[in-house]
C-alpha cells in the first residue's frame, strides 16, 4: 500500500475506533505498539517503520494531535481532508 488512508469502525451507528494506515510493504504486520497522547497507538513493523496509528477515541481526535504523533515517526503531516470522514461519522 503506497498511500495513507483512514478506516473507521462503528458500533450502534457511532464511531468506535479508527485506524490511520501509513505506507507499508506487502506482508507488513505490527511487531510492537507504542502509546501516544490523546488515545493514539502507533504500530511498528519488525524493522521499526511506523505502519499505522490506531485512534481509540475518534470522536475527540484533533488534526493537531494526529500530526504530533506523525511527527514522532517522521511522517508528513495529515491534512483536514485526511480526517474528513470523522466529523461525518
Amino acid at each position: 500500500m503506497k498511500q495513507r488512508y483512514l478506516e473507521i469502525t462503528f458500533r450502534n451507528g457511532q464511531p468506535l475506533a479508527a485506524y490511520f494506515y501509513l505506507p507499508r510493504k506487502s506482508g507488513d504486520t505490527s511487531a510492537r505498539t507504542e502509546r501516544h497522547d490523546h488515545g493514539l497507538m502507533i504500530d511498528f513493523a519488525p524493522d521499526g517503520r511506523a505502519i499505522g496509528i490506531e485512534i481509540t477515541a475518534p470522536a475527540s481526535l484533533s488534526l493537531e494531535a494526529l500530526n504530533r504523533a506523525l511527527a514522532t515517526v517522521d511522517q508528513q503531516p495529515a491534512t483536514a481532508s485526511d480526517l474528513a470522514p470523522l466529523p461525518a461519522a
